[in-house]
């Protein structure tokens, strides 16, 4: 079939499924090994590679022409959200109104005495939380995800 590019073949869905899978178990080890607590956009770069990592199983298990195209557009989709995230950190653009922490919310005056408590509230999305090479973790995300 001429409109199925080679590069989406059968033997490219493990592979596409490990660094999806890599990718987001690199996430959740910055998060929880690392102690780095996501922000909103964070987690909406993780929902598509979770959907490539069950678009490859499911293409593993039963095959499909298609399935492979949509686990790449469900990594394009994290790579686009990436970008925003990037231009976000670098004050490019405003972020979402979710994307900021009002860590005075809920909390007791004993509350704010106390150095022992930890506010579930997700990170803000404009503070670079980890870099490489002076690359954020989004900007890593993009990167991976569009060469992936």
């Amino acid at each position: 079939m001429p409109f199925f590019p080679t590069f989406l073949s059968a033997r490219s869905v493990p592979l596409a499924l490990c660094l999806s899978a890599a990718l987001l178990g690199g996430a959740f080890a910055f998060q929880y090994i690392g102690g780095l607590a996501p922000c909103v956009l964070c987690l909406w770069q993780r929902w598509p590679h979770a959907a490539a990592v069950a678009l490859g199983l499911v293409a593993l298990a039963f095959g499909g022409r298609f399935l492979p195209v949509l686990g790449a557009l469900a990594t394009l989709a994290s790579a686009a959200i990436g970008v925003f995230h990037v231009g976000v950190e670098q004050q490019w653009w405003e972020g979402l109104a979710t994307c900021t922490v009002n860590t005075m919310q809920g909390l007791s005056a004993s509350d704010l005495l106390n150095t022992d408590i930890t506010v579930g509230a997700p990170a803000a999305c404009d503070k670079i939380a980890w870099a490489m090479l002076g690359i954020s973790m989004p900007g890593w995300n993009v990167i991976l995800s569009l060469g992936l």
